[in-house]
Protein backbone atom coordinates (compact mmCIF):
# COMPACT_ATOMS: atom_id res chain seq x y z
CA UNK A 1 0.00 0.00 0.00
CA UNK A 2 1.43 3.38 -1.04
CA UNK A 3 1.55 6.20 1.47
CA UNK A 4 0.81 9.78 0.42
CA UNK A 5 1.08 13.12 2.18
CA UNK A 6 -0.92 16.28 1.67
CA UNK A 7 -0.71 19.89 2.83
CA UNK A 8 -3.72 22.09 3.52
CA UNK A 9 -4.42 25.24 5.51
CA UNK A 10 -4.97 25.35 9.24
CA UNK A 11 -8.64 26.16 9.69
CA UNK A 12 -11.58 23.77 10.15
CA UNK A 13 -12.84 24.80 6.72
CA UNK A 14 -9.53 23.79 5.19
CA UNK A 15 -8.70 20.67 7.13
CA UNK A 16 -11.63 18.94 8.85
CA UNK A 17 -13.25 17.28 5.82
CA UNK A 18 -9.91 16.24 4.34
CA UNK A 19 -8.71 14.66 7.57
CA UNK A 20 -12.03 12.88 8.16
CA UNK A 21 -12.12 11.64 4.58
CA UNK A 22 -8.59 10.25 4.82
CA UNK A 23 -9.53 8.39 8.02
CA UNK A 24 -12.65 6.94 6.40
CA UNK A 25 -10.66 5.70 3.42
CA UNK A 26 -7.89 4.13 5.49
CA UNK A 27 -9.42 0.67 5.06
CA UNK A 28 -9.61 0.92 1.29
CA UNK A 29 -5.92 0.61 0.56
CA UNK A 30 -5.17 4.34 0.81
CA UNK A 31 -2.77 5.79 3.37
CA UNK A 32 -3.06 9.57 3.22
CA UNK A 33 -1.94 11.97 5.93
CA UNK A 34 -2.58 15.72 5.96
CA UNK A 35 -0.28 18.37 7.41
CA UNK A 36 -1.38 21.97 7.87
CA UNK A 37 0.17 25.41 7.66
CA UNK A 38 -1.20 28.92 8.24
CA UNK A 39 -3.49 30.54 5.70
CA UNK A 40 -0.57 32.77 4.68
CA UNK A 41 1.80 29.80 4.47
CA UNK A 42 2.58 30.04 0.78
CA UNK A 43 4.13 33.45 1.32
CA UNK A 44 6.60 32.00 3.83
CA UNK A 45 7.22 28.68 2.01
CA UNK A 46 7.44 28.92 -1.79
CA UNK A 47 5.24 26.54 -3.74
CA UNK A 48 8.23 24.71 -5.25
CA UNK A 49 9.54 23.84 -1.79
CA UNK A 50 6.16 22.51 -0.68
CA UNK A 51 5.73 20.49 -3.89
CA UNK A 52 9.07 18.80 -3.22
CA UNK A 53 7.77 17.60 0.16
CA UNK A 54 4.09 16.75 -0.45
CA UNK A 55 2.08 14.70 -2.93
CA UNK A 56 -1.11 16.78 -2.68
CA UNK A 57 -1.21 20.52 -2.10
CA UNK A 58 -4.29 22.61 -1.38
CA UNK A 59 -3.62 25.98 -2.99
CA UNK A 60 -5.26 29.12 -4.38
CA UNK A 61 -5.20 29.87 -8.11
CA UNK A 62 -2.81 32.89 -7.97
CA UNK A 63 0.00 30.47 -7.00
CA UNK A 64 -0.19 28.74 -10.38
CA UNK A 65 2.25 31.09 -12.11
CA UNK A 66 5.02 30.30 -9.64
CA UNK A 67 4.12 26.60 -9.59
CA UNK A 68 4.29 26.28 -13.37
CA UNK A 69 7.49 28.28 -13.61
CA UNK A 70 9.17 25.67 -11.39
CA UNK A 71 7.43 22.61 -12.86
CA UNK A 72 5.94 21.85 -9.46
CA UNK A 73 2.58 20.30 -10.44
CA UNK A 74 1.11 17.57 -12.61
CA UNK A 75 -1.74 18.58 -14.92
CA UNK A 76 -4.89 17.02 -13.48
CA UNK A 77 -6.34 16.73 -16.98
CA UNK A 78 -3.73 14.03 -17.58
CA UNK A 79 -4.90 12.10 -14.52
CA UNK A 80 -8.69 12.30 -15.03
CA UNK A 81 -10.58 11.90 -18.27
CA UNK A 82 -12.22 14.76 -20.11
CA UNK A 83 -15.78 13.57 -19.45
CA UNK A 84 -15.45 13.59 -15.67
CA UNK A 85 -13.68 16.96 -15.70
CA UNK A 86 -16.54 18.31 -17.84
CA UNK A 87 -19.04 17.15 -15.20
CA UNK A 88 -17.08 18.87 -12.43
CA UNK A 89 -16.70 22.02 -14.52
CA UNK A 90 -20.43 22.20 -15.25
CA UNK A 91 -21.23 21.92 -11.53
CA UNK A 92 -18.49 24.27 -10.32
CA UNK A 93 -19.83 27.46 -8.76
CA UNK A 94 -18.66 30.64 -10.45
CA UNK A 95 -15.16 30.46 -11.98
CA UNK A 96 -13.95 28.08 -9.27
CA UNK A 97 -12.71 25.40 -11.66
CA UNK A 98 -11.79 27.68 -14.55
CA UNK A 99 -9.46 29.69 -12.30
CA UNK A 100 -7.15 26.65 -12.27
CA UNK A 101 -6.83 26.48 -16.07
CA UNK A 102 -3.61 27.96 -17.37
CA UNK A 103 -1.26 27.29 -20.30
CA UNK A 104 -3.68 24.83 -21.93
CA UNK A 105 -3.99 22.59 -18.85
CA UNK A 106 -6.04 22.24 -15.67
CA UNK A 107 -3.75 22.21 -12.63
CA UNK A 108 -6.09 21.74 -9.66
CA UNK A 109 -9.65 20.72 -8.83
CA UNK A 110 -11.75 23.09 -6.69
CA UNK A 111 -12.50 21.57 -3.31
CA UNK A 112 -13.62 24.79 -1.68
CA UNK A 113 -15.32 27.87 -3.14
CA UNK A 114 -15.15 31.33 -1.63
CA UNK A 115 -15.19 34.93 -2.70
CA UNK A 116 -15.42 38.33 -1.05
CA UNK A 117 -18.95 39.01 0.17
CA UNK A 118 -20.54 41.36 2.67
CA UNK A 119 -20.88 40.51 6.35
CA UNK A 120 -23.09 42.22 8.92
CA UNK A 121 -24.49 41.88 12.36
CA UNK A 122 -28.19 41.76 11.48
CA UNK A 123 -29.32 43.35 14.75
CA UNK A 124 -27.02 46.34 14.04
CA UNK A 125 -27.56 46.49 10.26
CA UNK A 126 -31.04 45.10 9.49
CA UNK A 127 -30.63 45.53 5.72
CA UNK A 128 -27.33 45.26 3.86
CA UNK A 129 -26.33 48.12 1.53
CA UNK A 130 -26.70 47.25 -2.14
CA UNK A 131 -24.29 49.81 -3.60
CA UNK A 132 -21.02 51.45 -2.62
CA UNK A 133 -22.76 54.80 -2.19
CA UNK A 134 -25.03 53.13 0.36
CA UNK A 135 -21.97 51.65 2.10
CA UNK A 136 -20.53 55.16 2.48
CA UNK A 137 -23.82 56.42 3.88
CA UNK A 138 -23.99 53.52 6.35
CA UNK A 139 -20.41 54.19 7.51
CA UNK A 140 -21.55 57.56 8.83
CA UNK A 141 -24.00 55.85 11.19
CA UNK A 142 -22.47 52.53 12.32
CA UNK A 143 -18.95 51.08 12.49
CA UNK A 144 -18.00 49.80 9.02
CA UNK A 145 -14.62 48.06 8.57
CA UNK A 146 -12.57 47.54 5.44
CA UNK A 147 -10.69 44.23 5.10
CA UNK A 148 -7.18 45.44 4.20
CA UNK A 149 -4.76 43.26 6.20
CA UNK A 150 -2.22 41.13 4.33
CA UNK A 151 -3.10 40.92 0.61
CA UNK A 152 -6.66 42.12 1.18
CA UNK A 153 -6.10 45.85 0.61
CA UNK A 154 -5.23 45.10 -3.00
CA UNK A 155 -8.01 42.53 -3.38
CA UNK A 156 -10.57 45.03 -2.06
CA UNK A 157 -9.17 47.68 -4.42
CA UNK A 158 -9.67 45.32 -7.38
CA UNK A 159 -13.16 44.27 -6.31
CA UNK A 160 -14.38 47.84 -5.93
CA UNK A 161 -13.00 48.59 -9.39
CA UNK A 162 -14.99 45.66 -10.80
CA UNK A 163 -18.14 46.96 -9.11
CA UNK A 164 -17.56 50.41 -10.57
CA UNK A 165 -17.30 48.93 -14.05
CA UNK A 166 -13.62 48.31 -14.80
CA UNK A 167 -11.73 45.05 -14.38
CA UNK A 168 -8.07 45.52 -13.43
CA UNK A 169 -5.44 44.98 -16.11
CA UNK A 170 -7.62 46.07 -19.04
CA UNK A 171 -4.67 48.05 -20.37
CA UNK A 172 -2.53 44.92 -20.76
CA UNK A 173 0.00 45.35 -17.96
CA UNK A 174 0.75 49.02 -18.70
CA UNK A 175 -1.63 50.07 -15.92
CA UNK A 176 -3.91 48.26 -13.52
CA UNK A 177 -6.78 50.67 -14.14
CA UNK A 178 -7.52 53.83 -16.01
CA UNK A 179 -6.48 56.80 -13.92
CA UNK A 180 -10.10 57.93 -13.54
CA UNK A 181 -11.20 54.52 -12.21
CA UNK A 182 -8.19 54.23 -9.91
CA UNK A 183 -8.88 57.63 -8.37
CA UNK A 184 -12.55 56.78 -7.79
CA UNK A 185 -11.67 53.49 -6.06
CA UNK A 186 -8.94 54.96 -3.90
CA UNK A 187 -11.06 57.94 -2.86
CA UNK A 188 -13.83 55.59 -1.76
CA UNK A 189 -11.38 53.44 0.22
CA UNK A 190 -9.81 56.49 1.85
CA UNK A 191 -13.20 57.72 3.04
CA UNK A 192 -14.12 54.32 4.49
CA UNK A 193 -10.69 53.81 6.08
CA UNK A 194 -10.98 57.18 7.83
CA UNK A 195 -13.96 55.94 9.88
CA UNK A 196 -13.07 52.23 10.22
CA UNK A 197 -12.76 51.02 13.82
CA UNK A 198 -9.22 51.19 15.18
CA UNK A 199 -7.21 48.01 14.71
CA UNK A 200 -9.41 46.48 12.03
CA UNK A 201 -6.74 47.21 9.41
CA UNK A 202 -4.69 44.44 11.01
CA UNK A 203 -7.41 41.75 10.94
CA UNK A 204 -7.34 38.98 8.35
CA UNK A 205 -10.78 37.67 7.25
CA UNK A 206 -10.95 35.03 10.00
CA UNK A 207 -10.01 37.55 12.68
CA UNK A 208 -12.44 40.10 11.24
CA UNK A 209 -15.36 37.67 11.36
CA UNK A 210 -14.35 36.44 14.79
CA UNK A 211 -14.33 40.01 16.08
CA UNK A 212 -17.82 40.53 14.67
CA UNK A 213 -19.10 37.56 16.69
CA UNK A 214 -17.42 38.71 19.92
CA UNK A 215 -18.61 42.30 20.23
CA UNK A 216 -20.25 45.30 18.61
CA UNK A 217 -17.15 47.12 17.40
CA UNK A 218 -17.81 46.06 13.76
CA UNK A 219 -21.34 46.22 12.43
CA UNK A 220 -20.63 45.70 8.75
CA UNK A 221 -17.79 44.72 6.42
CA UNK A 222 -18.51 45.27 2.71
CA UNK A 223 -15.87 42.87 1.37
CA UNK A 224 -14.51 39.90 3.30
CA UNK A 225 -13.95 36.31 2.24
CA UNK A 226 -17.01 34.36 3.25
CA UNK A 227 -16.68 31.64 5.90
CA UNK A 228 -19.73 29.48 6.35
CA UNK A 229 -18.39 28.58 9.81
CA UNK A 230 -19.48 32.01 11.08
CA UNK A 231 -23.05 31.68 9.79
CA UNK A 232 -24.72 29.59 12.47
CA UNK A 233 -28.51 29.37 12.91
CA UNK A 234 -29.60 30.44 16.38
CA UNK A 235 -26.26 31.91 17.44
CA UNK A 236 -26.63 35.14 19.41
CA UNK A 237 -23.90 36.88 17.45
CA UNK A 238 -23.69 34.99 14.18
CA UNK A 239 -22.71 36.90 11.07
CA UNK A 240 -25.20 37.41 8.26
CA UNK A 241 -23.54 37.11 4.86
CA UNK A 242 -24.85 38.72 1.69
CA UNK A 243 -23.81 39.82 -1.76
CA UNK A 244 -20.95 42.25 -2.23
CA UNK A 245 -21.94 45.83 -3.08
CA UNK A 246 -22.38 46.91 -6.69
CA UNK A 247 -21.57 50.23 -8.26
CA UNK A 248 -25.25 50.78 -9.00
CA UNK A 249 -28.50 48.98 -8.34
CA UNK A 250 -28.73 45.82 -10.49
CA UNK A 251 -25.07 46.25 -11.47
CA UNK A 252 -22.28 43.67 -11.18
CA UNK A 253 -21.27 42.79 -7.65
CA UNK A 254 -17.55 43.42 -7.40
CA UNK A 255 -15.66 40.53 -5.83
CA UNK A 256 -12.34 38.68 -6.24
CA UNK A 257 -12.65 34.90 -6.11
CA UNK A 258 -10.59 32.89 -3.63
CA UNK A 259 -11.26 29.36 -2.46
CA UNK A 260 -8.83 26.48 -2.79
CA UNK A 261 -8.11 23.60 -5.14
CA UNK A 262 -6.38 20.27 -4.72
CA UNK A 263 -3.25 19.90 -6.85
CA UNK A 264 -1.01 16.90 -7.44
CA UNK A 265 2.71 17.63 -7.14
CA UNK A 266 5.17 16.66 -9.86
CA UNK A 267 6.86 14.24 -7.46
CA UNK A 268 3.66 12.24 -6.93
CA UNK A 269 2.90 8.97 -8.72
CA UNK A 270 -0.77 8.66 -7.74
CA UNK A 271 -2.21 5.23 -7.11
CA UNK A 272 -5.66 4.23 -8.37
CA UNK A 273 -6.87 4.54 -4.76
CA UNK A 274 -5.59 8.11 -4.45
CA UNK A 275 -7.28 9.13 -7.69
CA UNK A 276 -10.49 7.43 -6.55
CA UNK A 277 -10.33 9.41 -3.32
CA UNK A 278 -10.00 12.70 -5.20
CA UNK A 279 -12.95 11.69 -7.38
CA UNK A 280 -14.93 11.04 -4.22
CA UNK A 281 -14.05 14.49 -2.84
CA UNK A 282 -15.35 16.05 -6.06
CA UNK A 283 -18.51 13.93 -6.24
CA UNK A 284 -21.79 15.84 -5.95
CA UNK A 285 -22.96 13.65 -3.09
CA UNK A 286 -19.77 14.29 -1.11
CA UNK A 287 -19.98 17.99 -1.85
CA UNK A 288 -23.60 18.18 -0.63
CA UNK A 289 -23.23 16.04 2.48
CA UNK A 290 -19.80 15.04 3.75
CA UNK A 291 -18.00 18.34 3.17
CA UNK A 292 -20.59 20.67 4.77
CA UNK A 293 -21.06 18.15 7.59
CA UNK A 294 -17.33 18.48 8.33
CA UNK A 295 -17.12 22.30 8.45
CA UNK A 296 -16.20 22.62 4.77
CA UNK A 297 -17.44 25.03 2.13
CA UNK A 298 -18.17 23.08 -1.07
CA UNK A 299 -17.31 24.12 -4.61
CA UNK A 300 -20.24 22.40 -6.35
CA UNK A 301 -23.16 24.58 -7.43
CA UNK A 302 -25.47 21.65 -6.66
CA UNK A 303 -24.39 21.97 -3.01
CA UNK A 304 -24.72 25.76 -2.95
CA UNK A 305 -28.27 25.48 -4.29
CA UNK A 306 -29.33 22.56 -2.09
CA UNK A 307 -32.05 23.87 0.30
CA UNK A 308 -30.95 21.65 3.19
CA UNK A 309 -27.30 22.72 2.87
CA UNK A 310 -28.36 26.36 2.73
CA UNK A 311 -30.72 26.08 5.70
CA UNK A 312 -28.01 24.49 7.85
CA UNK A 313 -25.82 27.50 7.02
CA UNK A 314 -28.49 30.12 7.80
CA UNK A 315 -28.80 31.17 4.16
CA UNK A 316 -25.07 31.68 3.59
CA UNK A 317 -25.11 30.03 0.17
CA UNK A 318 -28.27 31.56 -1.29
CA UNK A 319 -27.28 34.94 0.12
CA UNK A 320 -23.91 35.04 -1.67
CA UNK A 321 -24.45 32.88 -4.77
CA UNK A 322 -24.93 35.81 -7.16
CA UNK A 323 -21.64 37.35 -6.03
CA UNK A 324 -19.52 34.25 -6.54
CA UNK A 325 -21.09 33.62 -9.94
CA UNK A 326 -19.92 37.10 -11.06
CA UNK A 327 -16.53 37.10 -9.32
CA UNK A 328 -13.28 38.21 -10.91
CA UNK A 329 -10.25 35.92 -11.39
CA UNK A 330 -6.85 37.34 -10.49
CA UNK A 331 -3.78 37.29 -12.76
CA UNK A 332 -1.60 34.21 -12.41
CA UNK A 333 1.81 35.22 -13.72
CA UNK A 334 5.02 34.18 -11.89
CA UNK A 335 5.64 36.61 -9.08
CA UNK A 336 1.99 37.67 -8.80
CA UNK A 337 1.70 36.57 -5.16
CA UNK A 338 4.68 38.73 -4.20
CA UNK A 339 3.25 41.65 -6.18
CA UNK A 340 -0.11 41.29 -4.42
CA UNK A 341 1.53 41.61 -1.01
CA UNK A 342 3.64 44.62 -2.00
CA UNK A 343 0.67 46.33 -3.65
CA UNK A 344 -1.38 45.87 -0.49
CA UNK A 345 1.33 47.40 1.67
CA UNK A 346 1.48 50.37 -0.70
CA UNK A 347 -2.30 50.84 -0.55
CA UNK A 348 -2.40 50.56 3.26
CA UNK A 349 0.16 53.36 3.46
CA UNK A 350 -1.95 55.48 1.11
CA UNK A 351 -5.08 54.85 3.18
CA UNK A 352 -3.29 55.70 6.42
CA UNK A 353 -2.02 58.95 4.88
CA UNK A 354 -5.39 59.80 3.34
CA UNK A 355 -3.76 59.84 -0.11
CA UNK A 356 -6.68 59.52 -2.52
CA UNK A 357 -4.86 60.32 -5.72
CA UNK A 358 -1.85 60.57 -7.94
CA UNK A 359 1.34 59.34 -6.46
CA UNK A 360 0.00 56.11 -4.87
CA UNK A 361 -1.62 55.03 -8.14
CA UNK A 362 1.53 55.79 -10.11
CA UNK A 363 3.60 53.71 -7.71
CA UNK A 364 1.04 50.90 -7.95
CA UNK A 365 1.26 50.89 -11.76
CA UNK A 366 5.07 50.97 -11.63
CA UNK A 367 5.04 47.98 -9.31
CA UNK A 368 2.71 46.07 -11.62
CA UNK A 369 4.77 46.86 -14.73
CA UNK A 370 7.98 45.78 -12.99
CA UNK A 371 6.51 42.44 -11.95
CA UNK A 372 5.15 41.83 -15.43
CA UNK A 373 8.52 42.70 -16.95
CA UNK A 374 10.22 40.20 -14.64
CA UNK A 375 7.68 37.52 -15.53
CA UNK A 376 8.24 38.09 -19.25
CA UNK A 377 12.01 37.90 -18.74
CA UNK A 378 11.50 34.43 -17.28
CA UNK A 379 9.71 33.41 -20.48
CA UNK A 380 6.22 33.26 -19.02
CA UNK A 381 3.05 34.04 -20.93
CA UNK A 382 -0.07 35.80 -19.75
CA UNK A 383 -3.06 33.54 -19.05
Amino acid sequence: MSAFSGLTWDHPRGRAALEAGARDWAGSGLELTWDVHPLEGFESSPIEELAARYDLIVLDHPHLGDALQHGSLRPVDELFDADEIAVWAADSVGPSLESYRLARHLWALPLDAATQVSARRAELVPEAPGTWDEVLELSRRVPVALSIAGPHAFLSFCSIAVALGEEPDVAGADALLSREAGERVLALMVELASTSPDGTEELNPIAMLQAMTEGDTIAYCPLVYGYVNYSTPGSARSVSFGDAPAGRRSGRRGSTIGGTGIAVSARCDPSPELLAHIRWLMDRGTQRTFIPQHEGQPSARSAWTDPSVDAAAAGFYSGTLATIEESWVRPRFPGYVAFQGQASALLRDALADGDAAGDALERLDDLYRNHHRAARAEGSTRP
